[in-house]
């Protein structure tokens, strides 16, 4: 049984990648409109992992990293940051926040069938139910006239659906990778790698590099929020839950975050919210209570 401190770390990581994240999707939105996506998340992971060793040095964390933990890292770093993150903020230039979000909720199942292939975990029943749910709000979501009527935008959902493997995958990966045991320490790294990959990236693809000085008030907000909250806090969380809880329920966050983002891209970017969406939403809720609240046999480990 876990200590109520450890109880409370939970909740508040929960949080974190419920609600935080499910925000990032506009703020991702709004300052892909003026920068280059993958330009954008070079910047973006750079200064959140550079604030995260400085912080780690401050507070006298551990920083030291062994070569196997560093090449995880730079694997984790690929897998969530730069194609699960960069790709999917290029894929925005074509898809509304709301809708990608709603996309990205199918990472449950990916989730659960890796896990299945690699780990030959079986399925329990409320996960099923779970997931069914999930994917029957999803439908509901996408199956809109209005949806698919954008130039390109078959091709963003293709890419985001590569993007959410590409981040289930990772999932499944770090939960049982070795990797540096401070978890905030564990993040830095990861970002770090990742933005230069993403920097390389950008280079190859020839996108413009535009300075921060010239960057709009709102880009500057947005850059902000993404670089402290959705990265440092919110990243942070995920790798924590990750080693504390099941990988199945991490993943639900990906059916709550499309219910923030939608009523966030509604209210501010005056995103389209249909009472269909609304159905949806709830039942997609539902899904992850189903998911969440199974639970589960822990082995006991030998006292040595």
């Amino acid at each position: 049984m876990k200590a109520p401190s450890s109880k409370i770390l939970i909740v508040l990581a929960f949080f974190s990648i419920y609600i935080i994240w499910g925000s990032t999707y506009l703020f991702n939105k709004i300052a892909v409109t003026e920068l280059p996506a993958l330009y954008l998340a070079a910047i973006r992971f750079c200064f959140a992992g550079l604030l995260i060793i400085v912080l780690a040095k401050l507070f006298k964390m551990n920083l030291k990293i062994s070569k196997k933990q560093f090449i995880n890292s730079i694997i984790a770093g690929f897998l969530f940051l730069v194609y699960g993150n960069g790709v999917f903020v290029w894929a925005l230039n074509y898809l509304d926040s709301g809708f990608a979000a709603l996309l990205a909720s199918t990472q449950p199942l990916f989730v659960l069938i890796l896990m299945r292939i690699i780990d030959r975990k079986p399925i329990k029943k409320k996960s099923i139910i779970g997931v069914t749910l999930g994917l029957l709000g999803m439908y509901l979501l996408v199956s809109q006239n209005d949806i698919t009527t954008k130039t390109g935008t078959v091709l963003g959902i293709f890419m985001v659906f590569t993007c959410v493997f590409s981040w289930s995958y990772g999932s499944v990966f770090v939960s049982k990778a070795d990797l540096p045991k401070n978890f905030f320490v564990a993040t830095g790294y990861q970002m770090l790698t990742a933005s230069v990959i993403l920097g390389i990236g950008s280079l190859l693809f020839k996108e413009q590099w535009i300075s921060p000085l010239d960057w709009s008030i709102k880009v500057k907000g947005a850059m902000l929020f993404l670089i402290v909250f959705g990265g440092i806090v919110a990243f942070t969380a995920f790798n924590y839950l990750l080693k504390q809880v099941s990988t199945d329920k991490v993943a639900s966050s990906s059916y709550v975050n499309p219910v923030i983002a939608m009523l966030l891209g509604y209210t501010i970017l005056d995103e389209s919210l249909s009472t269909q969406s609304i159905i949806a939403s709830a039942i997609l809720l539902l899904g992850v209570y189903f998911i969440t609240s199974r639970k589960e046999k822990r082995p006991v480990k030998p006292k040595i």
